[in-house]
């Protein structure tokens, strides 16, 4: 092997052996350094391990509360507007009771508050009671009788005795049906809000119950409306 050759491999040789103990000693010395300041150290490193899981069950609870709270209004949403879209042939087919909670849940859609159902054997002539959303309070009759009936004057006075009896400053009686020529006179000289089939259809379709109001005691139908009713529920 000529001596320039051998010259350069021992120079490179040299170069390794070097390399190798300053990495020895680079590494000795992080070591021990690594054992001087451990007792630093370990308390940050615990410290930042902490609050990563902290910030990250954090986050965790923030996106499982925004998803639970999403589901919730959508559910609520749908079963708003699942509330507004039954047709009144979906309602005639309701038990009283389901048409008492069906009328809460109109009025809870329009922003009623406090509102629950007190129907039974000793409920004082009331269905409904809650608030209205200007804040009065509500008293509902809720009856849910065949299209050809009528609601005659005597449930609605039996009304107006709910309406003191628990205070309530306003009388509202909620029908599947029509209320007979007296009744619906006597409703609206006492100030009692008749929602009758055709009102009940509007509130049904998204009309707010505040929004009846205007309405209230201007007819049940007109002429040809009254024709068709005839002709469906007044047939020998």
């Amino acid at each position: 092997m000529p001596v320039a050759r051998k010259r350069r491999t021992s120079a490179a040789r040299k170069r390794r052996r070097q390399r190798l103990k300053v990495g020895s000693v680079t590494g000795g010395v992080g070591i021990v350094l690594l054992a001087v300041f451990w007792g630093v150290i370990w308390p940050c490193l615990v410290g930042a391990l902490v609050l990563g899981g902290v910030v990250g069950g954090g986050w965790w609870l923030w996106r499982t509360d925004r998803f639970i709270k999403g589901g919730d209004r959508r559910w609520r949403h749908d079963e708003a507007v699942k509330a507004g879209h039954r047709t009144l042939a979906e309602v005639d087919a309701m038990t009283g009771t389901e048409f008492e909670d069906f009328v809460v849940e109109l009025c809870r859609r329009d922003g009623c508050t406090d509102v629950r159902r007190v129907g039974g054997s000793h409920d004082n002539g009331a269905d409904v009671l809650g608030r209205l959303p200007d804040g009065r309070s509500m008293v509902i009759q809720c009856k849910r009788y065949t299209p050809k009936s009528r609601i005659p004057s005597r449930e609605v006075r039996d009304l107006l005795g709910s309406r003191v009896h628990f205070k309530a400053d306003v009388a509202i009686f909620v029908a599947t049906t029509y209320f007979s020529g007296p009744a619906e006179k006597f409703a609206t000289e006492n100030d009692v809000l008749a929602v009758h089939r055709d009102h009940l259809g509007l509130w049904n379709n998204g009309a707010s119950l505040l929004s009846l109001g205007s309405v209230n005691g201007l007819g049940q139908g007109d002429r040809r409306h009254r024709e068709r009713w005839k002709e469906t529920y007044e047939q020998p």
